[in-house]
């Protein structure tokens, strides 16, 4: 059987509406899905609060790692994926910049809880999602993870630190962006 120019422009006419769909598509990354997966499988096995929101969540964006260093100036770099229903729907990087007194080399993961459909169309639709600009998000420490109950979910994002190791001191201004990997 022998293809004809007249197959092949009909192939691909008939391709053509999925072409939308197929290029916003994420690329696929199995090993940073799979890391994502495990970090919010052990934050919320170790945490009734993380578990609570999980369960709550339209969708949790997880950066299993992210690596800090400075001496005076410093940066913060990580990949993460978003994840809704058990499955990765984007890529993200959370990079971040920060001056003033300090010095070392951490590492850690995070994970950002979007409570609401607006939240996540914020992250989506924003040139990058910047933690104080846009959606409130509140930080979960372990004081705040005791008072949580299914009736005090009232915010928009709630993030989660977990798995530090390193150590990094100081005090300095810092600021954060988190963009969609294309």
């Amino acid at each position: 059987m022998s293809l004809t120019r007249r197959d092949l422009v009909g192939g691909l006419a008939a391709l053509a509406p999925l072409a939308p769909a197929l290029a916003a598509a994420p690329k696929s990354d199995p090993q940073l899905d799979r890391a994502a997966a495990t970090a919010l499988q052990r934050l919320v096995a170790g945490n009734q609060a993380a578990r609570l929101l999980n369960e709550k969540a339209l969708a949790v964006l997880v950066f299993p790692k992210i690596v800090k260093a400075g001496f005076l100036v410093g940066g913060a770099y990580g990949e993460g994926a978003l994840l809704q229903n058990g499955r990765t729907i984007g890529y993200y990087h959370s990079a971040a910049a920060s001056y003033g007194l300090q010095a070392g080399l951490q590492w850690f993961g995070y994970a950002l809880f979007f409570m609401n459909a607006a939240a996540l169309k914020y992250l989506d639709d924003s040139a990058g999602f910047e933690v104080g600009v846009g959606p409130s998000v509140v930080v979960v420490d372990q004081g705040a993870a005791r008072k949580f109950s299914s009736t005090t979910l009232s915010q928009d994002v709630y993030a989660f630190i977990f798995n530090q190791q390193g150590l990094m001191a100081g005090l300095g201004i810092e600021g954060s962006k988190i963009t969609k990997l294309q």
